[in-house]
């Protein structure tokens, strides 16, 4: 049996090693094979808006800021659909979608072809597809799960991230500079096709969703506009969810906005050569995997709350260092050192507050909520992106890093206070527990 002690500390069977059963093995090899795709194709698009269009930092950013943004928009009543639907046949249809879209950009590079409109739409119609994705898995994972595993099921995906981060950019970088910019993007489509297969042997029933009840002149199959609020409504409502959600959006939004800006820096202003790059940023993905195996351990021994605050302001003390990055090897070696600090943190923190988002969340709402907080989160990255973006123009790279990283050492003021032991709102149980994929 599993429970709390006194003094918060998680006692579960988490510890003792049970099975996560066949069902979630295939959901996890789906997530780790489109998730090594999505890695060895790190940073494709500004690499080829960079060395193919010749675009400069405002183009660069703008691609990254408008992909997110009109594809989180494009996704916005996808939640509430999606809620309602059965999940598994959602994530193939996102899977082939991605797939698809993305096989048009080799194509058209083939052909003489690609252009930066064409970048745009299909960064929009995965990022749309993305949050999807990521709606429907939550519900998925919390299906197959039982309650307790669910720090366990989301250290296992936050170790294949990490896995998939430390070595798929290196071998992309490789692949990049012997076959040309757009190889790493055809693989990552295949990818996407081989996850939707992996979801498919997941097998098993998936029962539909049971609807609300409505008055009788809507009952409809189709969305009420209140609908498409219901989930910010649910996150903003929750004492406990609320701290949580507007932390982690702000963070992941000014680490993400800088992204664009370093690649400018050092593909271009400093002059490291792609396979450097990327070699820079996958190094300290060791950190992830360490901070990931850990997250269990530590929240048995002082208890998720502790656990969650302590790595969600260490994850915010590194990133500043990235304004001092220099040529040559000292600036491969300044890079490795604030991205390894910053990464570990990271993996201690994501499969805490996943879970901690999950435990919160009744099974009849995950779909929403999950949808809610994508999107916000793509939004919140997307608009940060733009306005450094034109930072940059104004003030500098270097300089529009530097305030993102001073901004960042501000955000632990957002983390969650200990008010008791929130719980969510009771939910209908459901006949096969289990977790589901999480973005970070």
């Amino acid at each position: 049996m599993s429970g709390v002690t006194e003094s918060g500390v998680v006692e579960s069977d988490v510890v003792r090693g049970r099975s996560l059963g066949r069902r979630f093995a295939w959901l996890w090899a789906a997530y780790a094979v489109s998730t090594f795709g999505t890695r060895l194709a790190f940073d494709a698009f500004p690499l080829i808006a960079v060395m193919v269009l010749d675009a400069g930092p405002a183009r660069v950013a703008a691609l990254a800021a408008a992909g997110l943004a009109v594809g989180a928009v494009v996704a916005v009543p996808l939640g509430p659909w999606v809620e309602f639907r059965r999940k598994r046949p959602v994530m193939v249809a996102m899977d082939l979608v991605r797939c698809a879209v993305l096989l048009s950009v080799p194509l058209a590079y083939a052909f003489g072809r690609l252009g930066f409109t064409q970048l745009l739409v299909v960064s929009v119609v995965v990022a749309a597809a993305d949050i999807t994705f990521r709606t429907a898995a939550g519900s998925c994972l919390k299906a197959l799960v039982r309650p307790p595993d669910l720090l366990r099921a989301n250290g296992r995906f936050e170790s294949t991230t990490w896995t998939a981060a430390m070595l798929g950019p290196p071998v992309g970088g490789a692949a990049v500079g012997l076959f040309g910019p757009v190889v790493t993007v055809a693989a990552d489509a295949v990818s996407y096709l081989l996850s939707a297969l992996g979801i498919r042997a997941i097998g098993g029933g998936e029962p539909r969703p049971p609807r609300p009840p409505r008055p009788p002149r809507t009952e409809s199959s189709r969305l009420r506009a209140g609908d498409l609020l219901d989930g910010w409504r649910y996150v903003l409502a929750s004492p406990a969810l609320r701290p949580l959600f507007l932390n982690t959006v702000l963070v992941n939004g000014l680490i993400m906005a800088t992204a664009p800006l370093l690649a400018v820096l050092m593909l271009g202003d400093l002059g490291f050569a792609p396979w450097q790059y990327s070699l820079a940023f996958a190094v300290p993905c060791v950190g992830g995997l360490v901070g990931s195996r850990l997250a269990g351990p530590l929240v048995t021994r002082f208890g998720e709350h502790r656990v969650l605050v302590t790595s969600g302001v260490l994850r915010v003390c590194w990133p500043v260092g990235l304004a001092f990055v220099g040529p040559g090897t000292g600036g491969l070696v300044l890079v490795m050192v604030v991205e390894f600090g910053l990464i570990t943190s990271v993996g201690v923190y994501n499969p805490v507050y996943a879970t901690r988002r999950l435990e919160l969340t009744p099974a009849d709402r995950v779909a929403r909520t999950l949808s809610a907080w994508t999107v916000s989160g793509k939004l919140t990255t997307a608009a940060l992106t733009a306005v450094w973006g034109l930072l940059a123009g104004l003030t500098g790279t270097r300089t529009a890093v530097a305030l993102a990283g001073a901004l960042l050492l501000a955000t632990p003021l957002l983390l969650p206070r200990r008010t008791g032991t929130p719980t969510a709102a009771p939910a209908p149980p459901t006949p096969d527990p289990a977790p589901s994929v999480t973005d970070s």
